[in-house]
């Protein structure tokens, strides 16, 4: 590790990565039921997983705490975290729910 030290966020910081969340959150909904209402040519999915990626990003790096760990261990999440993403895009291309229509 380098030299500077990564001080936790405060109460501050929290209720703004809350709010960050909610706002991720609601384009999320807002984007399934768009979907409904325009053909987006099959890139909701895609939308989709990218907006869970970063609310699991942040969830995982602040709110669990993993960014203040020592760098094997956020690693080994990381891996971990990198094969389940590739086998769950595996599940949902071969389901026909990635295919992006042109």
């Amino acid at each position: 590790m380098s030299g500077e030290t990564l001080h936790h966020p405060g109460p501050r910081q929290y209720v703004q990565i809350a709010i960050l969340l909610a706002i991720l959150t609601t384009v999320e909904v807002a984007l399934f039921y768009l979907d409904k209402d325009l053909d987006m040519g099959g890139w909701d999915g895609p939308l989709l997983i990218v907006l869970s990626t970063m609310k699991l990003v942040i969830v995982v790096g602040w709110f669990m705490h993993l960014r203040y760990e020592k760098g094997l261990l956020s690693r080994f999440f990381s891996v971990g975290a990198m094969l389940a993403m590739g086998l769950y895009a595996i599940v949902l291309g071969a389901l026909g729910v990635l295919i992006v229509r042109g």
